[in-house]
């Protein structure tokens, strides 16, 4: 994770709850059940780390035993802790979404420095018209998220930000608490000027970049041939 002010080095996990007892949060993406990598030992390794950690939960049953497991690292407010979870049904999603009042019940107990990163599921296809964040996804996920005591990042599909400028602007506008985190899948064809707009308009502050090192260099000299650098 990167954003334009500076580096932020983050560990991303995938996190679901062993398919078989002891039951206990694992390491593993869907449709795998099972992990030689528990959550807890993965902790323990990443406490001797300075970086920060970003969970993406893919099961709701993951959540709060995850949430106690992360006391320890919580700890130390200098480190960044993200929560992950795609929340609203988004363009192209045909993935469930998390109950978002579930999932938000399940974390209110995190200190107020944690960020929520809250999605939507998406998909994309080749060689089709895809279609972006709608005005209502971005009206539920902001109604959803308003009076939350934590910063919130949106993930968002860089595929898709061309069709999306207007309706991810005025979400970020909505509260000082808003962050935009781009992100891109291996199957996705993107255009890294489609992201220009949105250099050029917002607070650099307010964007971050998931992308792969390939992607993040050639978006660094895209935006400096726009001047945006």
């Amino acid at each position: 994770m990167e954003a334009l002010i500076g580096h932020t080095h983050m560990i991303e996990a995938d996190i679901i709850m062993k398919g078989h007892d002891p039951k206990e949060p694992i390491m593993a993406h869907p449709p795998d059940t099972d992990s030689d990598i528990t959550l807890q030992e993965w902790l323990e390794g990443v406490k001797a780390h300075n970086v920060g950690i970003k969970l993406d939960f893919k099961s709701l049953e993951a959540v709060s035993p995850s949430v106690a497991l992360l006391e320890e690292v919580l700890a130390d407010p200098s480190r960044p802790v993200w929560i992950n979870a795609d929340i609203v049904s988004g363009p192209g999603g045909r993935a469930r979404p998390l109950e978002h009042q579930a999932f938000l019940s399940a974390v209110t107990t995190l200190p107020t420095h944690t960020v929520l990163s809250l999605g939507w599921t998406t998909g994309w296809t080749a060689g089709t018209d895809n279609p972006g964040y709608s005005w209502d996804m971005v009206r539920v996920m902001e109604e959803i998220c308003r009076n939350l005591k934590y910063p919130v990042t949106f993930p968002v599909r860089a595929a898709l930000l061309a069709q999306s400028f207007s309706q991810l602007t005025w979400l970020l506008q909505q509260s000082d608490r808003y962050s935009l985190t781009v992100w891109t899948s291996q199957s996705d064809t993107i255009t890294l000027q489609d992201l220009v707009p949105y250099r050029k308009h917002i607070d650099i502050s307010r964007i971050y970049y998931d992308l792969p090192d390939c992607q993040r260099t050639e978006l660094s000299l895209t935006l400096a041939d726009n001047h945006l650098q």
